[in-house]
């Protein structure tokens, strides 16, 4: 065939050009196609043997996916090899063809042809936007109607992000109504190009709230239904083999009996199998030995596969159109994509495109937790309970039902438990060891980074002891995989031996984290820290090993912005001081190069101006000085005792939070206040407490900052005691702020600052909920008013009314504000 016919004459011209410089050999190219069929843009790929295939197929994922791969061949014959057919079929599997031509290119054969271009239909913008205006389809829905120009503004700015392929960046004020305005134009936009969007929360709470309320809001205005699933992760699920093989442990508690028989009734009964449903609350060690998870799930070979709760949550996904999943889900699938599983198939999520992101301002942080590696003492213990224990002179646990499998007389058997239990037993002592160490080291700080700069220290109280650990482990795996191999080839599928694969490999990845720890000096891209965690009377506490990648941004930017057509970010707080830069440097969007890029700030239509008092005592001390808490106890009981309770008080750490509550709970207490305390009780349950009585006040620290929702009389006064600053020890922003140092910059100015902002914008957010809502932010930290950077965070915030003055002048104008 004449090349004409296929490619552009410009595309022609400097492909023959590409294979002159290469001597004539071959060269290995991307090809992009117009709207008619013909290459007309061409990326280079790679140059020399057919062996260069394998750069083509990186580079082919590095970016937009291509149309075709093209290469010469030397000798002027076209017919395909069996290499390049076998090249031909990988690629026809993700829709790409193939093209071979001479080093003229005049000629080309079409090996495979690609698969033929979709034209996507455009959102119509004014459409769209009418079902929001007076009188429109969504507006005739909502029980009380408001106009909000921001909501339209931001709904534009999406549906171009949509329309062009385009990255967007929006900062939409509480109240704006950004739930709406990103699922009308994604639901339009999969409804009208039959194509697949996915929707992730940062929280299972706001996952539920889009699935069950918003979602069936907008499609019930629809002229045709846009299928929908709820994701979450696979350990919220029930495996079915799990609770049968759970339920025939011996030597089982009662307790644990009777919930494990109550699963296997709700099982037969329940439509999703997942945790939420379950109509009581097991403990979490008896859920994690009966939910789902990928490493232990044994796919085609389940007795239970065809009544698999996962399966079927896939299955029903496989032909949706909008699938809400939260961060920690996306960041599995978007990771196992990028090292290879590739964009165009099923791999955690069935393949898509376009992404929207809400709460956005939290995605580094959850890339971080995600690409984090750690293990425990507890998950060491944890893993070799499953694998043997003996309690009471009972042997129970997986090896038990090993050993049964396994031919041998009482002797052989009884000695293969010694060496059980002999193995066992070494490590969980090497582990305790190891974990006493770890702490004494995290006694004054409460964390212990691992430096150069430490490193006489690390190679004698922790070295010694990975070593040591990373042996006994190696040792006991070995032992186990020498049995599993000595067992007939019947015992392949058993759920027993296939659980035991699966710990093996989590053990093994432990021995993995051992080597990093003693190979820290190594390893420039990571920071590798301890963390000491409170114990309980039972069990003491005990130290988290954890490597956490420093630079997350260069991997958002190849795993999330780079390959996908359309990612819509959306946020109460992606700005500090009116710009995006901290937030697109941090989260790699600022890396992105070869796309469009759309930003927009679209503020609270709610009355800050005469509905919230900012209060800030101009007599207040800097943190430093030595009568700030004193202050802090004093003002925090003063100020909630003049609003009558309906107080949140947000601290910055649990010292001072104890140290404010044990001054201020006698008189709030004797003033019929109710004092409620984090700690206390788990998160849900307080902030119900809360919620419920008006006349409580809620000690509480980082968590908390965000999240709240308290509309009306519950939440009248907001007090920020401290700007959130990270502390300057914390390992992971402390190894960031030395990168950033290293690269020229200004840690204080790129880093430290900006994210304290971003926090403090989120703290301040909590009091307005509602247009109606009325009330007192007060912030106690001297430094907003007395230092230059303090200029930052008011410049954060909406416009309200001010109070700057004394303590006792502000505590006489807070009580007329609120009761005049």
């Amino acid at each position: 065939m004449q090349s004409i016919k296929r490619f552009s004459e410009q595309c022609r011209t400097r492909l023959k050009a590409e294979i002159k410089d290469a001597g004539g050999n071959e060269v290995f190219a991307l090809g992009f196609l117009d709207e008619k069929g013909l290459v007309v843009k061409l990326e280079i790929a790679a140059r020399g043997n057919e062996d260069s295939v394998l750069a083509l197929y990186k580079r082919s994922r590095d970016g937009p996916l291509p149309d075709v791969f093209i290469h010469n061949h030397p000798s002027g014959f076209l017919t395909p090899s069996d290499n390049d057919l076998a090249i031909a079929a990988r690629a026809a599997d993700e829709g790409i063809g193939c093209f071979i031509v001479d080093n003229r290119v005049d000629k080309v054969y079409v090996v495979a042809e690609p698969t033929a271009k979709r034209i996507m239909q455009q959102l119509d913008a004014a459409a769209i936007i009418a079902t929001l205006e007076a009188g429109g389809a969504i507006a005739k829905q909502l029980p009380v109607y408001e106009k909000r120009q921001s909501q339209l503004d931001l709904m534009r700015l999406i549906i171009r992000g949509f329309n062009e392929n385009a990255l967007i960046a929006a900062e939409a004020g509480t109240g704006v109504g950004k739930s709406f305005a990103y699922l009308l134009p994604g639901l339009s936009y999969a409804l009208l190009n039959d194509e697949r969007i996915v929707i992730s929360t940062a929280t299972i709470t706001l996952q539920q709230q889009l699935y069950e309320k918003d979602i069936p809001l907008v499609t019930a205005t629809m002229k045709k239904k846009v299928k929908t699933v709820l994701i979450k992760g696979r350990g919220n699920y029930l495996c079915r083999r799990r609770l049968a093989d759970a339920l025939g442990e011996p030597g089982l508690e009662d307790a644990e009996q009777e919930d494990l028989a109550a699963m296997r009734a709700w099982a037969e009964t329940t439509a999703t199998g997942s945790r939420s449903d379950l109509p009581f609350m097991p403990s979490g060690g008896l859920w994690s030995r009966v939910c789902s998870e990928t490493d232990l799930c044994m796919g085609m070979r389940c007795s239970e596969r065809e009544r698999c709760f996962v399966l079927a949550l896939r299955k029903e996904s496989a032909d949706a159109r909008i699938l809400v999943v939260n961060h920690h889900l996306l960041f599995a699938d978007l990771a196992a994509r990028h090292e290879g599983a590739g964009y165009d198939s099923t791999v955690v999520l069935p393949p898509y495109k376009r992404v929207i992101i809400d709460e956005a301002h939290t995605v580094e942080g959850a890339a971080t937790s995600f690409f984090s590696k750690e293990f425990s003492r507890l998950g060491i213990y944890r893993q070799l309970g499953r694998l043997y224990r003996n309690r009471r002179g009972n042997r129970m646990g997986l090896l038990v039902r090993l050993v049964a499998q396994i031919s041998g007389d009482i002797t052989s058997i009884e000695a293969k438990y010694d060496t059980f239990e002999t193995a066992i037993q070494r490590i969980r002592d090497l582990t305790e060891t190891l974990d006493q160490s770890a702490l004494e080291l995290c006694q004054r700080e409460g964390v212990f980074r691992l430096t150069p700069a430490r490193d006489a220290i690390i190679q004698a109280a922790l070295v010694p002891h990975f070593a040591a650990l990373r042996k006994a482990i190696t040792t006991l795996v070995t032992i186990i995989r020498n049995m599993l191999e000595s067992l007939s080839a019947q015992f392949e599928d058993d759920p027993a031996v296939w659980e035991i694969k699966s710990i093996l490999r989590r053990l093994e990845s432990i021995v993995s984290l051992c080597t990093s720890f003693i190979e820290f000096k190594e390893r420039s891209a990571e920071v590798l820290w301890i963390e000491r965690h409170s114990g309980t009377i039972d069990r003491g506490a005990w130290a988290m090993f954890t490597v956490t990648p420093i630079d997350v941004a260069p991997v958002l930017r190849d795993a999330l912005f780079q390959p996908n057509k359309t990612v819509i970010c959306v946020s109460a707080t992606l700005t500090v001081a009116d710009s995006f830069d901290y937030w697109k440097n941090r989260c790699g969007i600022s890396l992105v190069t070869d796309k469009q890029v759309g930003i927009g700030q679209f503020h609270s239509p709610f009355p800050y101006s005469s509905s919230v008092l900012l209060a800030i005592p101009a007599d207040a001390p800097l943190p430093d000085q030595g009568t700030y808490q004193n202050f802090v106890d004093k003002a925090a009981t003063e100020l909630t005792l003049s609003a009558g309770g309906s107080a949140l008080v947000l601290f910055t750490s649990y010292e001072a939070l104890r140290s404010a509550y044990n001054a201020a709970r006698p008189m709030l207490e004797e003033a019929g206040i109710r004092c409620l305390k984090q700690g206390d009780d788990d998160r849900t349950r307080l902030l119900q407490t809360f919620l419920k009585d008006e006349q409580s006040v809620l000690f509480a620290t980082d968590s908390f900052w965000e999240g709240v929702d308290a509309p009306g009389d519950t939440l009248r006064l907001v007090i920020l005691c401290r700007l959130p600053f990270r502390t300057p020890r914390e390992p992971v922003f402390e190894a960031r702020c030395e990168a950033l140092e290293k690269r020229g910059g200004n840690a204080f100015m790129e880093l430290s600052l900006p994210e304290s902002v971003m926090k403090f914008k989120q703290g301040f957010g909590r009091l307005m909920r509602r247009s109606s809502d009325h009330g007192v932010v007060a912030v106690l930290d001297g430094r907003i008013l007395h230092k230059r950077y303090g200029e930052y965070f008011l410049r954060s915030l909406p416009e309200t009314r001010r109070s700057f003055h004394a303590f006792e002048t502000i505590l006489r104008e807070i009580d007329r504000f609120l009761y005049s």
